[in-house]
């Protein structure tokens, strides 16, 4: 039994309850129940009601009768868990510190920043976008930005004056592209690629044809237009059939009326596979009978690309498409319109969190936690720290001073302070972020700082998870379920499942109760033969005689002659109607199974009954797992009733009822 199985056990718990019509319940928040005085709210039940039930968490009457005796049993438990004071044991502590670090971390980063990202993805990917843009590259590393903002704000200047858009592009435009589409991107779809978040956030957010910029991206500035947007188009999984403009030579010949009657050939009937690995000069493609396989926009020439979106019905075909390769006809053999916001989620933040947009939200939200509570640092302290540090700063048996400093280096107003000395233990435990840091920096003053800038973020986010009881009442409904469950184990495993595993006398006294449950059904003892041979006779000379005699007599008859195909013998004991190796033969003594041929071993295998066996009860030996199990039950039914009497359950029933919808 796993702590990730933690929660499911209050299933488990059996308890009944004592109801009390107090009077009605005051507005808000009111208790709902309590144990033995210790008070339980609705918003608590409903968080767990609502959490567990899914989508069958209707307030039904029934529904939430049920679950309030299930979740009055469970705290029963977890009540005597803390009466025994399970909750102060220093090792249950720690892993509940460890589970919170944990959880607060995650949580705090996907409620701040990935989700929001991911919604955001997710409503820019149901639309196209139809875009033109300039763009102007950042030279490299350490080298002047500002040569690259007089460009691309020249670029913008002259469009202002009036100069084409295309012509501008063509001048000024780092976009390799621009010199055929004339900066003219035409449809595209989140998610843009990668660094270019600004752009995409951009382009679903501007008006309309006005031109916008410019728009700094990790690679450089761009002007942009947006044309137009549209419903997205999603994906298509397509094959096709190509017929291309000239031959291997170069030679132009009639591709059109190839394809024409290629058309004309399907129309009649012929098989499109069959066609496109007959006719077609994809070669990529020509022997899985034309099969391109699934993709969205802007993959492909735009008339290709509109002809298989075009095309409303799977199974079905267009008329020939030409392109610059060739002429096509196309088969769509799926639409894969963009999904349910919860289906294309994992993917969609898979992406985001490889994308810089995340570091970029990330620190957004550091830079929130700073400005909202009041970041203060103390530079004067860190500066003659760096001035102290030693030359193999990098080196991996860095140590920190042994008197950890007291001297203050950051604080989040009065609430948390960071010493010096956290400082320099951070340093020494950040092995290979020292050796990054001291590798990519310019020296070890640079190095020093981009190490503090990671601990002033780490920091930070410790500070705000150490904030989330108080903001997130969803956060500190979860750590009360991980420290309930992990006392629910605790406290259910020392009386429960301990018990019934290691007391032995008890659990045999328990047997004598229920005596009788486990039984076998009829059994049959089997002889297992494998005869290294395929020849027909010799088998039926193998089975005459094993039907007359014992399995060693057998083997004795047939493995002395060294020329004599070897015979391999096991033996099993099956249940009736439990077993393959007895399907579709005779339930009887000496019957046999249709032989099992393995060509390639050069073998017959084949099964013989060589004995019934009558049904009888299991043994506690025979039955033991089902009896613990049994003796577990019968064990918490116990401590239940014990319970009952220790603690008292009173539920508010005004309360209740008004849960009902």
């Amino acid at each position: 039994m796993t702590r990730n199985r933690l929660i499911p056990l209050l299933l488990l718990m059996c308890m009944g309850v004592v109801y009390s019509h107090a009077q009605k319940a005051p507005s808000g928040d009111p208790v709902l129940f309590t144990v033995n005085g210790e008070p339980v709210k609705v918003s608590e039940f409903n968080y767990i009601y609502t959490k567990t039930n899914g989508p069958k968490a209707d307030f039904s009457k029934s529904s939430l009768e049920e679950y309030l005796d299930l979740y009055t049993k469970f705290k029963l438990k977890v009540q005597k868990a803390k009466e025994l004071r399970l909750d102060t044991i220093p090792s249950l502590q720690k892993e509940l510190e460890g589970y919170r670090r944990q959880l607060a971390n995650s949580y705090l980063v996907d409620r701040e920043v990935t989700d929001k990202l991911v919604e955001e993805a997710y409503e820019h990917s149901l639309e196209d976008v139809d875009i033109s843009h300039i763009y102007v590259a950042l030279p490299g590393a350490g080298q002047d930005t500002s040569r690259a903002f007089q460009r691309i704000t020249e670029a913008k200047t002259m469009l202002m004056m009036g100069e084409p858009f295309d012509s501008v592009a063509v001048h000024f435009s780092d976009d390799k592209s621009a010199k055929t589409n004339f900066g003219h991107v035409g449809y595209v779809t989140a998610i843009f690629p990668k660094g270019l978040y600004n752009l995409e956030k951009a382009a679903y957010t501007v008006p309309e044809e006005q031109l916008v910029g410019p728009i700094r991206t990790d690679g450089g500035y761009h002007l942009l237009i947006v044309h137009g947007r549209r419903p997205a188009r999603g994906e298509v999984e397509c094959a096709h059939i190509l017929i291309r403009k000239s031959n291997e030579t170069g030679v132009a010949k009639d591709a059109k009326g190839i394809i024409d009657s290629i058309y004309q050939a399907l129309q009649a009937g012929a098989n499109f596979e069959e066609l496109a690995k007959a006719r077609s000069e994809d070669k990529r493609t020509q022997d899985k009978g034309g099969y391109i396989g699934v993709f969205g926009i802007n993959r492909f020439e735009k008339p290709f690309e509109d002809a298989a979106f075009g095309i409303e019905k799977e199974g079905d075909y267009s008329k020939p498409v030409e392109t610059t390769v060739g002429w096509h006809i196309i088969k769509l053999i799926s639409k894969r319109p963009v999904g349910p916001y919860n289906t294309v989620k994992p993917s969609l933040m898979a992406k985001i969190k490889n994308d810089s947009r995340f570091e970029k939200a990330e620190q957004a939200m550091i830079d929130r936690i700073k400005k909202e509570n009041d970041f203060r640092e103390f530079n004067t302290t860190l500066e003659n720290f760096i001035d102290t540090l030693p030359e193999n700063f990098q080196a991996w048996n860095f140590r920190a001073p042994q008197t950890q400093s007291k001297a203050l280096l950051f604080a989040f107003g009065g609430k948390y302070q960071v010493t010096l000395g956290d400082f320099a233990e951070f340093l020494e435990n950040a092995k290979q972020k020292r050796a990054r840091a001291s590798s990519q920096a310019g020296n070890q003053r640079d190095a020093v700082m981009s190490l503090y800038n990671d601990f002033v973020n780490e920091q930070a986010l410790k500070f705000e998870e150490q904030q989330l009881d108080v903001k997130y009442p969803e956060f500190k409904a979860l750590m009360r379920e991980y420290e309930e469950g992990i006392l629910l184990f605790e406290v259910t495993k020392m009386v429960v499942w301990d018990k019934a595993a290691q007391d032995t006398t008890g659990l045999e006294n328990f047997y004598k109760t229920i005596e009788g449950k486990y039984k076998w059904r009829e059994r049959a003892e089997l002889n297992i033969f494998s005869l290294k041979s395929l020849d027909k006779d010799v088998l039926d000379k193998v089975q005459k005689f094993a039907s007359k005699n014992p399995a060693e007599e057998v083997l004795k008859k047939f493995n002395t002659d060294p020329d004599a195909p070897l015979l391999v013998h096991g033996t099993r004991t099956v249940e009736k109607d439990r077993s393959k190796l007895v399907e579709n033969m005779p339930w009887k003594e000496g019957a046999f199974s249709v032989p099992e041929v393995n060509e390639r071993e050069k073998s017959q295998s084949f099964v013989q009954i060589a004995k019934i066996i009558p049904g009888e009860n299991k043994t506690l030996a025979e039955a033991r797992g089902y009896v613990i199990a049994d003796y577990q039950d019968y064990l918490e039914k116990e401590w239940v009733d014990q319970l009952k009497k220790e603690y008292p359950v009173v539920v508010n029933n005004d309360v209740f009822m008004s849960l009902i919808k």
